[in-house]
């Protein structure tokens, strides 16, 4: 009777939520002004525009309530199905099939995704002249003998080529400063960096003809925060006059492939501001000789921060022998998705092997290195080639100048313009005031001898990159920026990068994963505390209480984001640096996390408070703990314990950095089994005790595990009180079997959690939620298969584990290389593995503890993004290993054959191949945050939260790389292996998804995919954990209060990618009034079958009202601007939407008050 009355209340929410809407929808339509103006037969074009938006409208409308009605039908069918209503009517129980129902909450929610903001996905592009998909199943990588240009060619010219017009070559004198490699940064700037800053002062300034450019930001400002005013006034001098140039303008030259897109971008952002307030200089051009390997998401960021020109260099030889012959190598690079030409940017691909002195004059590194003046006899560098340098005199210059000539003229044979770049420097070069003369005088005295001699046909000076830049647009007679006549587009990226024979470099992908990891934990922390400092500032000007709020965090704030500036080095997330310099990042992030931490928690103590009036801040007391600790840089995170309290609740903040609201699991560690968890408006929460284990067979007697569902705001903090008391309904205790291969002892449990033993055998077991069943291997306790629940049929998804060697040859493996001895081994141990499997209401989980590695399955139990994917924990240690890296192989049977999909920086997704023509390390590629197989019915995908290497060697296959201990170096200037492995945690997601049967064409010859909306939530859930900040234990807490920040959801194609307090001008380190918007609107993949997120979710065609985002505050200014800052637009009025295209990131300037 019960049952049916429910079944009837739900029946009468249906009907009335759908008369309601669809009155809703008539009011709508009677209202209309536009319906009255045109009574005639005749509709003008604009009132039939203005039809056919209402029309859509209307549809989407009826969508929504379409939506709104089918999930509360869902939900009564499935209670009424399964026999799901509680017999209490709010506590969890098991149903007939064995999985755990979590009491149905009575907040339906809908996914609403418009038809035009799916067609982005399903649009054909033009093709561009070269796509480098296609670049790679057109090369033979065949590494042919070139001569001189042994990667190359032979290249021939005729003398009068130039008789109509003369060859213009800017050299451009450089010096590549690393922050970090074989030495720390600050031994680095004290041994040469600052000496090259204060002798280009002196030498720069005794010839206006003289040039040079500096682009890594992070060392000119140590610099620069060194000197007095003078040293200052006349580096501000060179730089107006033109003479220094800041190239890109990046706090370091990013790395590429395990860079994550916000890092990229902030580090840019951060460079940019300090150029801004100290300089007022804005770049123009981009400068990436170092990194190994190149992204398409980099043009995409220079492009928006409005840099007209870039240049790379370290790309796969037998791609750049390629695009020379075919006179290729300066392009417009454009986004693959990009249906027009907005994204494009002249890029300038550098020919030879190195931007060192000998491969940058030409095609013959024996004669370019007589042209190095820092090589003259008696230094200690010398050439290779054993023909030094001669300096340059009287006598001698018609030789020399008419030998370097020759390589100007077959070098610039390979491009379409008469106008030539030779850079000429290396790495840390003009830190002696004696390389500046040798260099400058003598090449000045070659210019001179050139420029005088009108037979030569040649202009030759020294330059900055925007010179060469400059040139070439003015010859090819177009705007700087736009595509010259003629001047080829690709699209695609430059992985995996070799620079010699079979040399890829694709083992860096996965290199002291450790710190790729911590960097994701750093930039998550680094993004919730912006945004949270952001809100608590302008609450506190709102309420005229800024001086009682600890705005002084704004430095801890700066030096965070300056630590994780610096880690985006190309040898930092890397982990291509020295051990000692390893540990010098680690420790400064590990200072950033610790500020970080502390700003969240003085912003959350802040926003909070009931009653603000009562508010108080010390700074030696804090209000709130952080959720966890790391005792030194190299360490786990331990979770902080809650001590309960008999006679007193401890209360919990706990935060959202996701701009969606959220349904999730929370877990928690308290010192007592007797705990009740109740909702800041009284409602008792179902919660799951489980224990804590200190080893695989040892139980932690006393902490305890607490696990709860919350519905979290979007961005924002909700209260919870926790409680120590008697035995609570609520209070659901976890069932724990310990599967153990025969011969284990006992293992002994902790009291009142049931614990069971049983001896394992070779039958499959299986855990269940109402999404999901995963079946495990009884042998390995490994994952085999899953089954959603929406399938009868279960489908293979089985994990494996195997280990790379490397070659027994002379070159093997190191920090950059992947050298491996063939394909992979299975991991093999002598005893089985010790199995535990812990099932409850909330999660269920089973972790499998090997002699390398522990692996733990988690599945959640509720409904939207959490419980629709496989939460996957993998404890590595290989510390006594030798050559050996470890690697997880997921083999299914989707049938993607030679096609898989990986991420470039977590904002786009890469189409891959794998090609047999290549060698298996040339197979790999940089994973960020995702990695997909899929066929005409399947998707799956690998989401991570920390970037490591992927492949897939088989069709329905996926592989990672989860870590790689090395014992020599790889002959690439490290000078060491990689022996200082740590204990590391690698964090996954694995997500199955069904392609509807309306839609399995899937353009795999496509050069494009997209994530679904799913797909989207899960990496954000996933790189954006929760965290729980207990309130300090202390007599009389204020009261507090649920802050939600947003007063309408976000649309959930958008993604607010920081909400960045932006410095005051007098002093860096306060806040000014300003505060910077980024948001990216992401592209979605509407095919996959829709499911229900956990909340409401729609789409708005990319626009967005800013005025009326923020609850509680008052927007005062509005003004677009470009990605970094620099360069502003006309402020909107306050009350405007701002539309972002798909794919787009966008910057805006804000006054919140």
């Amino acid at each position: 009777m019960k049952l049916k009355k429910q079944v009837t209340v739900c029946g009468g929410a249906i009907f009335c939520v759908a008369v309601f809407s669809l009155y809703l929808m008539l009011d709508k339509v009677q209202h209309d002004p536009t319906r009255r103006q045109n009574t005639g037969g005749n509709f003008p074009r604009s009132q039939i525009s203005v039809l056919q938006n209402r029309i859509e409208q209307l549809e989407q409308l009826l969508e929504e309530n379409h939506q709104i009605i089918s999930h509360i039908k869902d939900s009564v069918l499935e209670l009424t199905d399964t026999g799901a209503i509680s017999p209490s009517g709010h506590l969890p129980f098991r149903s007939t099939n064995g999985s755990w129902v979590m009491p149905f909450d009575g907040r339906p929610t809908y996914l609403s995704l418009r038809p035009r903001d799916c067609q982005f996905a399903q649009t054909r592009r033009g093709p561009t002249d070269l796509q480098m998909l296609d670049v790679y199943s057109l090369l033979n990588f065949d590494n042919v003998d070139g001569g001189v240009w042994k990667q190359g060619f032979d290249i021939t010219y005729d003398p009068s080529e130039w008789d109509e017009e003369p060859l213009q070559v800017f050299v451009v004198p450089h010096s590549h400063n690393d922050p970090g490699w074989i030495k720390t940064f600050d031994k680095y700037y004290t041994d040469q960096t600052q000496h090259i800053f204060n002798n280009m002062l002196i030498k720069l300034a005794e010839d206006p003809r003289r040039k040079f450019i500096w682009s890594e930001i992070s060392y000119f400002a140590k610099w620069w925060e060194s000197v007095d005013i003078h040293k200052q006034e006349t580096m501000r001098k060179l730089i107006q006059s033109g003479q220094l140039e800041m190239v890109t303008g990046g706090w370091v030259m990013s790395d590429e492939a395990n860079a994550h897109y916000f890092g990229m971008i902030d580090q840019l952002i951060e460079g940019h501001q300090w150029l801004e307030r100290n300089l007022g200089v804005i770049p123009h051009s981009g400068w990436a000789v170092d990194p190994f390997g190149h992204s398409a998401t980099m043009p995409y960021v220079l492009r928006r921060a409005n840099l007209t020109s870039m240049l790379i260099q370290r790309i796969h030889y037998s791609i750049k022998k390629h695009f020379a012959a075919s006179h290729s190598l300066e392009f417009m690079w454009r986004q693959a998705w990009d249906p027009g030409s907005g994204t494009d940017i002249f890029c300038h691909m550098m020919p030879f092997y190195s931007y060192d002195v000998p491969h940058t004059c030409g095609p013959d590194p024996k004669i370019c290195c007589q042209f190095d003046f820092k090589r003259l006899p008696g230094s200690r560098v010398n050439c290779p080639w054993k023909v030094p340098p001669k300096p340059i005199v009287d006598s001698n210059v018609a030789e020399r100048a008419t030998v370097l000539l020759d390589q100007y003229r077959k070098k610039s044979k390979l491009f379409r313009s008469k106008v030539l770049l030779v850079p000429l420097g290396d790495d840390f070069r003009y830190d002696k005031a004696l390389e500046w003369d040798q260099q400058y005088q003598n090449y000045q005295r070659l210019f001179d001898y050139m420029n005088s001699h009108p037979e030569m046909h040649v202009q030759a000076q020294f330059g900055t990159l925007s010179d060469y830049f400059n040139a070439v647009y003015k010859a090819t007679d177009v705007v700087p920026g736009t595509r010259p006549p003629d001047f080829p587009v690709l699209s695609g990226d430059f992985f995996a990068y070799a620079d010699r024979e079979d040399h890829y470099w694709s083992g860096y992908y996965t290199s002291r994963p450790f710190y790729k990891n911590l960097d994701r934990v750093l930039e998550s922390h680094l993004r919730g505390a912006e945004i949270l400092y952001s809100l608590a500032l302008s609450h506190a000007r709102h309420s005229a209480m800024e001086s009682r709020y600890p705005v002084s965090d704004y430095a801890l704030l700066t030096d965070a984001r300056r630590n994780v500036a610096l880690f985006q080095h190309h040898d930092a997330i890397t982990g291509t640096a020295k051990e000692v310099v390893v540990i010098d990042y680690g420790n400064r992030l590990l200072r950033a996390l610790v500020g970080l931490k502390r700003v969240i928690i003085n912003a959350a103590h802040f926003l909070v408070m009931k009653n603000r009036d009562v508010y108080r801040f010390y700074q030696s007391e804090p209000f709130l703990e952080t959720d966890e600790r790391r005792a030194t840089q190299d360490s786990l995170p331990q979770r902080t314990l809650i001590e309960l309290d008999p006679n007193a609740p401890r209360y919990l903040v706990v935060f959202n950095p996701v701009e969606q609201d959220r349904l999730c699991v929370v877990t928690i560690l308290v010192s007592s089994p007797h705990v009740r968890v109740i909702t800041e408006d009284g409602q008792t929460l179902p919660v799951q005790l489980s224990a804590q284990w200190s080893s695989p067979l040892q139980v932690n007697a006393e902490v305890y595990q607490v696990s709860f569902m919350a519905r979290l705001p979007a961005l924002g903090l909700a209260v919870y009180h926790l409680y120590e008391t008697t035995d609570s309904p609520m209070t659901m205790r976890s069932d724990t079997v310990m599967r153990l291969p025969p011969g284990t002892g006992a293992v002994r449990g902790l009291d009142p959690l049931p614990l069971r033993m049983q001896t394992a055998d070779a039958q499959p077991f299986f855990v269940h939620s109402q999404a999901l069943t995963l079946g495990f291997s009884g042998t390995t306790g490994l994952l085999e298969t899953i089954r959603r629940k929406d399938e009868s049929q279960e489908m293979r998804v089985q994990f494996q584990f195997v280990t790379y060697g490397t070659r027994p040859s002379k070159d093997k493996s190191g920090a950059y290389l992947f050298l491996p001895d063939g394909r992979a081994k299975p991991y093999t141990q002598r005893d089985p593995p010790v199995v535990r499997v812990v099932e409850g209401p909330l999660f269920s989980e089973v972790v499998a503890h090997y002699q390398h590695f522990q692996q733990t399955v988690c599945i959640h139990n509720v409904p939207g993004v959490d419980g629709l994917s496989l939460d996957i924990s993998i404890l590595v240690d290989i510390r006594d290993q030798a050559n050996k890296e470890l690697a997880m192989r997921v083999v299914t049977d989707i049938q993607s054959e030679d096609t898989f999909y990986t991420d470039l920086n977590g904002f786009q997704i890469q189409p891959r191949r794998y090609f047999h023509k290549l060698p298996l390390q040339a197979n790999f590629y940089p994973m960020p945050t995702m990695a997909y197989i899929q066929d005409s019915q399947h998707r799956l995908t690998l989401h991570s939260a920390q970037a490591l290497g992927v492949t897939s060697l088989d069709s329905g296959q996926l592989e990672v790389v989860l870590d790689r201990r090395l014992m020599q170096d790889d002959n690439r200037g490290l000078g060491q292996g990689l022996k200082d492995n740590k204990r590391t945690l690698n964090r996954f997601r694995l997500l199955l998804e069904r392609r509807p049967g309306g839609s399995r064409q899937v353009l795999d010859s496509e050069p494009l995919s997209f994530p679904s909306i799913i797909s989207h939530m899960t990496s954000a859930v996933l790189n954006h954990e929760v965290l729980a900040l207990p309130v300090v234990p202390k007599h009389g807490v204020p009261p507090l209060r649920t802050f939600a920040p947003l007063t309408t959801p976000m649309p959930c194609d958008l993604h607010l990618l920081n909400l960045r307090t932006i410095q005051s001008q007098p002093d860096p380190q306060s806040p000014s009034p300003y505060t910077a918007l980024l948001l990216h609107r992401k592209a979605l993949d509407c095919r996959l079958e829709a499911q229900n997120l956990g909340f409401n979710c729609t789409t708005t065609h990319g626009q967005l009202s800013v005025a009326s985002l923020f609850r509680g505050l008052d927007l005062q200014l509005l003004q677009p601007m470009s990605l970094s800052l620099l360069y502003a637009g006309t402020p909107l009025a306050n009350d405007s939407s701002v539309t972002l295209e798909p794919m787009e990131i966008s910057t805006y300037k804000l006054k919140l008050r």
